[in-house]
């Protein structure tokens, strides 16, 4: 298994890393992402209005589906299930208590969803659902699933025969109310974070039950302040089109955002999703309007950017005026902005991210984007 400690090495041993992974599943992409909530409607609202995903589908009461309601929305090729229980349910009101709003289904497309549990079960992986069809007027889906970190699963989707909105059970969604899109147009990568200790654990599960390779691997000598440090591996399919980073906590003289999220998580869970655009710039600017809140990034850190990546398409006053940071790897140089978390509980957030040919992951950010963290955390008295 590759184990990259650098960018130098990374760009280059790139196709080796991806050779490295054995694509047995294969995985063509991420499905959907599906989030237990309190609140489905209010939740696709903002969703909705801040980040300009677009109506895509329901099921619930109307629809026949009396235990739980789901509003499904899309923007490029991201979609968000939010999904919220009706009395009764305890699986998903105890999911809720337990770790607030969160991503419960990491859905990921594949050709065969039978072939893909058969595969992974095998290996060891732990089932959560045996294959099953689901049909409708508009055709049928076959679903299976296994457990990952924490109560997260990973969902397998075979929809080759189906032709409907979303899955079987759900009906479009028409509303009136459809605030333009913001630019989004993939899942770039979706990060775990896992307990003390467990970042090998995770990382041998996605090599050995998934077939993924090692894309790189940080220390904590890389991703560390003066106060708090991690470390993180990158998992890769075969193909590169999942990317699954693993985050444990590493010691520090104070308690790292990892400790943090897992404390108002109640365990190890998906930290952050990143989400790639065209347009940084716009879609920031529209973000940032529309109500979201981005970590600030002190202004002395674009002092030094010029020597650091060198030219850049963007201005720099720009992207300084929005808090958008670059980083340059061998292959080009990417854009990069974090949310602050979205949720009451200090847990998930977004990254925003635009690549100019770069495939690394803003190592060169790290420094600063820690420290704008613990800025955070000192505020709400969790450092």
């Amino acid at each position: 298994m590759a184990d990259l400690t650098n960018t130098e090495d990374y760009n280059y041993t790139l196709d080796k890393v991806f050779a490295e992974a054995d694509d047995f599943l294969p995985l063509n992409g991420t499905d959907y992402v599906e989030f237990y909530v309190g609140n489905a409607k209010q939740a696709a609202h903002f969703y909705k209005t801040a980040m300009g995903f677009q109506s895509l589908a329901y099921a619930g009461l109307e629809t026949g589906v009396k235990d739980r309601t789901s509003y499904v929305l899309q923007q490029g090729k991201i979609r968000l299930v939010l999904t919220t229980p009706m009395p009764g349910n305890t699986e998903i009101e105890g999911h809720i208590t337990k770790h607030g709003d969160g991503v419960k289904y990491i859905a990921l497309w594949v050709d065969d969803a039978t072939k893909s549990w058969k595969e992974t079960t095998s290996r060891g992986g732990k089932s959560h659902m045996e294959p099953q069809t689901l049909e409708d007027e508009n055709g049928k889906v076959v679903m299976s699933g296994i457990h990952t970190y924490g109560d997260t699963v990973h969902l397998f989707v075979e929809r080759k025969a189906y032709n409907g909105v979303f899955l079987p059970g759900f009906k479009e969604w028409n509303s009136h109310y459809n605030p333009e899109p913001t630019g989004l147009e993939y899942i770039d990568h979706m990060v775990g974070n896992v307990g003390w200790g467990e970042m090998n654990k995770w990382a041998e599960f996605y090599n050995k039950v998934m077939g993924f390779a090692n894309l790189i691997t940080f220390d904590d000598k890389d991703i560390s302040t003066e106060y708090t440090a991690l470390m993180s591996k990158v998992m890769t399919n075969g193909n590169g089109r999942i990317k699954f980073p693993i985050n444990e906590p590493a010691e520090g003289k104070k308690k790292s955002q990892i400790e943090e999220y897992l404390d108002f998580y109640n365990g190890a869970g998906c930290q952050h999703i990143a989400v790639a655009t065209k347009d940084i710039v716009h879609t920031v600017g529209e973000m940032t309007k529309r109500g979201i809140e981005f970590l600030y990034v002190p202004g002395s850190y674009y002092d030094t950017v010029g020597n650091r990546v060198g030219d850049i398409d963007e201005d720099l006053e720009k992207l300084k005026s929005l808090g958008i940071m670059v980083d340059r790897d061998d292959e080009g140089y990417l854009l990069q902005i974090f949310t602050k978390p979205l949720e009451d509980r200090p847990t998930l957030f977004f990254e925003i991210i635009q690549r100019k040919g770069a495939k690394s992951f803003g190592k060169g950010n790290f420094k600063a984007l820690f420290e704008s963290i613990e800025a955070e955390q000192e505020r709400r008295g969790t450092l």
